[in-house]
């Protein structure tokens, strides 16, 4: 299931200086953020727990997902180079899993490690604050690296549908309306967190087997329809 040649051109793609300096913009800016409010107002579990839900988790995790995400398959599609990949006898679902766990392991490293380092310097990990979001960043890139793979299979415009997900769903609506958390990554990873944390300051709307079962239903069935896509491509490539 997992073809080390499709995961390094993968993870050349992913990694290349272009695309590496926009996966690490958002984690810079979230540890210089830390930097400066940890200066400005000292250590703080609330304040920490407010800049890593709403910036690291709501708007970095998901953005870095995007561009994971899409960015594993979606421009081999847009130039047509995928041919060159389906030519091999390598399985369609061979293929997918492959780019998932790729896009899976740089989201966490772009995402949770930052958030983690984020956490350590706002409170010093006070109440586990920091490993709790730091938990959620892990749980919710795989799923989110999932949904994104998905949508880079199915739609020339993956990275804008992507970001207004990440953008208006997961950092507004996920975050300020009631109904809209249900169905939220960030809430399902938020209730995993809950279990790690101290305390009431990580907090969830959807209970933890609830999440769980949203999530690895969602991981499943986006990595399902992505390789099932992938083979009608390569059928309508060869009629």
């Amino acid at each position: 299931m997992y073809d080390p040649t499709v995961a390094r051109l993968t993870y050349r793609a992913l990694l290349g200086r272009r695309r590496a300096l926009i996966l690490g913009a958002l984690p810079l800016l979230l540890i210089a953020i830390s930097v400066v409010v940890r200066a400005l107002a000292g250590a703080d579990d609330q304040t920490a727990a407010d800049l890593l839900g709403g910036l690291a988790l709501a708007t970095m995790v998901p953005i870095i997902g995007v561009i994971a995400g899409t960015g594993a398959i979606g421009p081999e599609i847009d130039d047509g180079s995928v041919v060159y990949l389906l030519s091999k006898p390598v399985k369609r679902p061979t293929i997918i899993f492959t780019k998932l766990i790729v896009a899976i392991a740089v989201t966490m490293v772009f995402s949770a490690v930052p958030t983690f380092i984020a956490g350590l310097i706002l409170n010093g990990n006070g109440q586990q604050i920091a490993v709790a979001y730091t938990v959620a960043a892990l749980v919710a890139s795989i799923a989110y690296a999932a949904l994104f793979l998905l949508l880079g299979t199915v739609s020339r415009h993956a990275v804008v549908f992507g970001l207004v997900y990440a953008l208006v769903w997961e950092a507004l609506f996920g975050s300020l309306v009631a109904g809209a958390r249900t169905l939220s990554v960030q809430q399902w990873s938020l209730a995993v967190a809950h279990r790690v944390g101290e305390g009431d300051l990580v907090t969830s709307d959807v209970g933890l087997p609830t999440a769980t079962v949203l999530l690895v239903a969602v991981t499943v069935l986006a990595t399902w329809y992505a390789g099932q896509k992938l083979r009608s491509l390569t059928l309508a490539g060869e009629e």
